[in-house]
């Protein structure tokens, strides 16, 4: 009578095929914080830190460019992206750069009123 022998699965490519899964997943993963377009010089603020919301509207103004959603547009462009907001509730998050002159923030903010849009956060960075 002869003896069988016991066979035992080689996992080791499993396992290898596990790892080459996870690697893939993360480097092909998006760390995305926010959606910005813009590269801005914020000034500070001692004001505590606000959560970004999924539903808030993020606009970024430099001193010769205007985004929103990580998108460059023109004044008349945002007034159409704006006009698309049904929930009028919702936030408005406003970057503008510490270079900008008031005149070209006050045009933004009118746009922003204009689509009858008032809940308004200017983001600052924060002192240490």
């Amino acid at each position: 009578m002869r003896k069988r022998e016991i066979l035992t699965p080689d996992i080791t490519p499993l396992v290898d095929v596990v790892f080459i899964l996870l690697i893939f997943f993360i480097v092909s993963s998006v760390f995305k914080k926010d959606e910005l377009a813009l590269v801005l010089n914020l000034p500070t603020s001692s004001a505590k830190e606000i959560e970004l919301k999924q539903k808030e509207v993020i606009i970024e103004l430099s001193v010769d460019k205007l985004a929103i959603y990580g998108k460059e547009l023109t004044l008349d462009e945002l007034h159409e992206k704006l006009i698309e907001i049904e929930d009028k509730t919702r936030n408005i998050i406003f970057r503008i750069d510490k270079e900008v002159k008031y005149e070209k923030v006050v045009k933004v903010l009118d746009v922003i009123q204009k689509n009858q849009l008032f809940n308004i956060s200017l983001i600052t960075e924060t002192k240490e």
